[in-house]
């Protein structure tokens, strides 16, 4: 059984907890006193060990009675990779081959709602796009980090719909920061998978659907950064700390990519599954303003 924890709303007030096939286990009730959040359960490496305790508890919420936040409440960092996959490296029609090293952006974690919500299209453009994205969860701390520790630093797995407004990522000459974070623009979630091997993400499909329709499909084989080098990588220049959120890179087939380019409208449906994961879902709305 797949263990899956949550953060979320109930009755009230925000909550964490692990999702059954009967329902959500409220452990905050149970632990809160210790573990705030799901923050200070990563940092504690008690993710598994909550989860198999809910497995024998009944469910204090039916699941239509809960809503969705982001995983990790309040991350101190969400650092996202770009251009990590072949055949998106070659939508850039530049001629060059891809870099030894990742690009890479900051977003906010108000950029973000949680599954089941809906992303907001804001009134200064129609361009909002998808990005289907595998989630690292950092559960323990480091600096310089090599790669053949790296995997020893993952906590959990989940996944991202990294929403872009893509006119705003050329406001600028050199950086993509303002397109990336308008408020409640992409996804996370719906859960935290505790992360167990390598082998859980060596070579697992991602795919991304608008409406049903197949959008980006691709597998973590063929990604030109692993999740060692990215780990590696960013920790040279900043320690990560347990919580911490790292956005793997997008397949090709992002809406800006078609011709002419297909946005996401209000009504639309985009889902991201990947093997082992889940499938992380949300609608499409217009911000009132």
């Amino acid at each position: 059984m797949t263990l899956r924890l949550a953060t979320f709303t109930a009755a009230g007030r925000t909550r964490y907890g692990a999702i059954t096939d009967k329902g959500m286990v409220d452990l905050s009730i149970r632990h809160g006193a210790k573990w705030p959040s799901l923050r200070e359960v990563i940092e504690a490496g008690a993710l598994t060990r909550l989860g198999e305790e809910a497995a024998a508890l009944i469910p204090d919420f039916a699941e239509a009675d809960i809503a969705y936040q982001i995983p990790v409440p309040a991350p101190e960092k969400i650092i996202c990779v770009g251009v990590n996959f072949p055949d998106r490296n070659e939508e850039y029609k530049d001629g060059q081959a891809a870099q030894s090293n990742p690009s890479l952006f900051i977003r906010f974690p108000r950029s973000f709602v949680g599954h089941g919500r809906n992303l907001v299209r804001p009134p200064e453009s129609p361009q909002l796009d998808y990005e289907g994205e595998i989630v690292i969860v950092i559960g323990r701390a480091g600096r310089r980090i090599a790669e053949k520790d790296a995997l020893g630093h993952i906590a959990a797995l989940s996944l991202c719909n990294e929403g872009t407004i893509r006119d705003w990522v050329r406001h600028a000459k050199f950086n993509v920061t303002q397109g990336k974070n308008f408020d409640r623009t992409g996804s996370i979630g719906p859960w935290l998978v505790p992360f167990a091997d390598e082998a859980q993400i060596a070579d697992i499909q991602l795919v991304t659907r608008v409406n049903s329709e197949v959008r980006q499909q691709d597998r973590t084989s063929r990604m030109i950064f692993s999740f060692r080098k990215i780990i590696a990588y960013v920790s040279t220049f900043t320690t990560l700390v347990p919580g911490d959120v790292i956005v793997t890179g997008t397949p090709t087939g992002a809406g800006a990519r078609h011709d002419p380019p297909i946005w996401l409208k209000p009504g639309d449906v985009i889902e991201v599954e990947a093997d082992g994961i889940g499938v992380l879902r949300n609608g499409v709305a217009d911000e009132v303003v």
